[in-house]
């Protein structure tokens, strides 16, 4: 496996663990939270959900350095980060792109 690929990988597993952690926050926590005043049902899930966005930023940098890509291609990952599905949309083309570098 070489470096782009693996750089590609580890960009795939953050993202699609930030997005079930996004879509858990807004789906669990949130109306635990509003619906039936337990505040304390977005704390540990806040915090991880913002642990893995920041290593989501993070891998997206590194694949934008290793892999060579356009600022267009990670602006766009970073953008796709902000919705609640977007990682795994962009999990696709990810997908695409490691499979090229195989």
């Amino acid at each position: 496996m070489n470096n782009k690929t693996k750089v590609i990988h580890q960009l795939r597993i953050i993202g699609l663990l930030e997005g079930i952690s996004y879509l858990i926050l807004l789906c669990i926590s949130m109306p635990l939270k509003y619906l039936f005043q337990l505040p304390q049902a977005v704390v540990w899930n806040g915090w991880v959900h913002g642990a893995l966005f920041v290593l989501f930023a993070l891998a997206v940098l590194q694949a934008w350095i290793v892999c060579r890509w356009p600022f267009k291609r990670a602006f766009t990952a970073g953008l796709l980060s902000l919705l609640p599905i977007g990682t795994f949309l962009f999990d696709k083309s990810l997908k695409a792109e490691q499979a090229t570098y195989q």
